[in-house]
């Protein structure tokens, strides 16, 4: 039997699995990754990619391909809620409209917050990306059709059977440490590991399919379309899936139908055909159905992120629903977190004991990511239910006669209309929610304290407030080198590196990071910023702004851009400091 030797074997072929061969690779660690199907994902699935991926994204060098590939910022500037969709004289009136993620970049809070803004394209054009970027920088390694059989996870590495499913051969591989990024089918399961939460809420079918649906659609800045469906009491979701043209004339469409669970109703596709041009009001006008898929909400959180040499990711760590956008992005931040500790690890740089912050850290971001996707789907029940749409009392008539409130000139039912947009306002806690996409802070002991409170923040859900408190993103600013070149802050952090961020005088840190560096052969980059002298200028004193300390301080950034300590001031013996914050975070003492 066959033997692969690597450091580093990633199971799954989703979007964790190919940003942990992407990232890993950059990190220069030998990684060989399989999943059990045949190739990328058939399924439009998770589509939206907020600031904090794309920066993953960037630096897995696969950005700019996204931003040509996905939708443009002008179709991507709202989401918008409807009364029906067609076959009724007052389907398809808007009643709300809803700014997200940047507005497009119109929203100056979600471009102070990073160079980079959000986009927005379906996993079965994103994953094809990926995957060709990462068979490029790993050839050889990226084996889809080869499905794990067991996995033996040992004191000092980890032997995985693997099936070569085109071949039908067995093989094996020997790693020093496994990513489970299969979405929970297979590795979490051999290794007893529970997924505990919500469960089964309700199931839901979606169909992909191509369409011409602009004779009923407004609205080209429109991507998400939540319709309230007198007909069947229930919502029906559009998304726009491109790949050319966007918006209202957009030629493929995912549509979601949700249904109790395990409703007899959603098992059979004819039926579910059926409730999709009643839903709609098309009858029988031309649809080119690609898929119908089915899958259950739920919002689970997995007991343990890993047992032993194996660490779980994305999918197999946490499942959401998928309002707010929070699940691919969640399994790219979490493969950020553990593959640059792994590389440390393995290069020799940290103790083995750095791996286990990856669960301190990332546990409690995913479950209020979990928690917050709920939140976003139970509001939508509450808001249309508010509104009258699935009382059941009602006939079909009266509940159009009522929803028609919503656009009556009567001012006897301004009261109802100003009810209802205070109904979906509430949403922007699904569609403004930054400092849960972007501004998650980390507490471990790859963290050092400097015993300061977080910054005041009037909205721990929609408001992103930037600081360099230790724990805490780095502030995006956007400085200039001595050639007049402009960078942002977040770019200065190189792939795998840690920098040192100082103020004008750091000169003493400058030279004490130095020394480090040499002396522990760490990757580690040193820059000092100031207004009016350093190597990089602050010309419009952003960064002052938020740095956090004085102009001999210093500010250390882990390679995840995230703040590992901090100095307000100068040190009588830098050296030694910078020596016991690095053993302290790298876990070498």
């Amino acid at each position: 039997m066959n033997t692969v030797e690597t450091s580093v074997l990633i199971i799954g072929g989703g979007g964790a699995g190919l940003t942990a061969s992407m990232l890993l690779s950059k990190l220069n660690v030998d990684s060989y990754l399989v999943s059990s199907l045949p190739t990328t994902s058939l399924l439009p699935k998770a589509h939206i990619l907020n600031q904090r991926a794309m920066e993953i994204m960037s630096d897995a060098g696969v950005a700019d391909e996204i931003y040509m590939r996905g939708t443009p910022p002008e179709s991507f500037s709202y989401s918008a809620a409807y009364v029906g969709f067609a076959g009724h004289p007052d389907a398809g009136r808007r009643i709300a409209k809803m700014e997200c993620w940047g507005t497009g970049g119109e929203n100056e809070t979600w471009c102070v917050a990073s160079p980079l803004l959000s986009t927005n394209l379906p996993q079965i054009r994103l994953e094809p990306i990926l995957k060709n970027q990462a068979e490029a920088l790993s050839p050889g390694k990226v084996q889809f059709h080869h499905e794990l059989i067991s996995l033996e996870n040992h004191t000092h590495g980890v032997i995985a059977l693997i099936r070569d499913k085109d071949a039908n051969r067995d093989y094996i591989v020997n790693a020093k440490y496994v990513l489970a990024c299969d979405g929970g089918r297979t590795v979490g399961r051999q290794l007893g590991i529970e997924m505990v939460g919500l469960r089964k809420a309700a199931s839901q079918v979606s169909f992909h399919l191509s369409a011409d649906f602009s004779p009923w659609n407004s609205d080209d800045d429109v991507l998400i379309r939540w319709i309230g469906m007198p007909q069947l009491g229930m919502q029906v979701v559009m998304v726009p899936m491109g790949p050319d043209v966007w918006g209202s004339r957009s030629k493929e469409w995912v549509v979601h139908l949700n249904y109790p669970y395990e409703d007899p109703r959603s098992l059979d596709d004819v039926t579910v055909e059926e409730d999709l041009r009643t839903a709609l009001g098309i009858g029988d006008y031309p649809l080119d159905i690609h898929r119908i898929s089915r899958w259950a909400s739920e919002g689970i959180v997995a007991d343990k992120f890993s047992v032993g040499r194996v660490f779980l990711c994305g999918d197999a760590a946490h499942r959401h629903p998928p309002t707010g956008g929070l699940g691919l992005t969640s399994a790219m931040h979490d493969v950020q977190n553990i593959c640059w500790k792994l590389a440390y690890v393995l290069r020799g740089w940290a103790g083995e004991k750095l791996l286990s912050t990856y669960e301190v850290e990332r546990r409690p971001v995913v479950e209020r990511n979990v928690q917050r996707s709920l939140e976003n789907a139970k509001q939508w029940g509450s808001t249309w239910r508010e509104l009258g749409l699935s009382n059941r009392d009602m006939t079909v008539d009266e509940k159009w006669s009522h929803l028609s409130r919503l656009w009556s000139t009567d001012p006897a039912d301004d009261d109802f209309k100003a009810f209802a947009r205070k109904l979906f306002a509430i949403h922007s806690m699904e569609f403004q929610e930054q400092n849960v996409e972007y501004g998650y802070t980390y507490t471990s002991l790859a963290v050092v304290s400097d015993g300061t409170f977080p910054a005041p923040n009037p909205d721990d859900v929609r408001l992103y407030v930037m600081e360099t408190r230790p724990g805490h993103p780095l502030p995006h600013a956007w400085v200039e080198n001595l050639k007049g070149e402009r960078c942002s802050t977040i770019d200065l952090v190189r792939h795998g590196r840690f920098l040192l961020i100082t103020g004008e005088n750091g000169q003493q840190w400058c030279e004490a990071a130095q020394h480090i560096a040499e002396d522990l052969r760490l990757p580690l980059d040193v820059v000092r910023i100031g207004h009016t002298d350093g190597d990089y200028l602050d010309p419009r004193l952003a960064w002052t702004k938020n740095r956090g300390i004085s102009a001999d301080g210093a500010v250390l950034v882990r390679p995840d851009r995230f703040i590992a300590w901090r100095s307000h001031g100068a040190s009588e013996s830098p050296q030694t400091v910078l020596a016991a914050v690095f053993a302290r975070v790298l876990h070498t003492a």
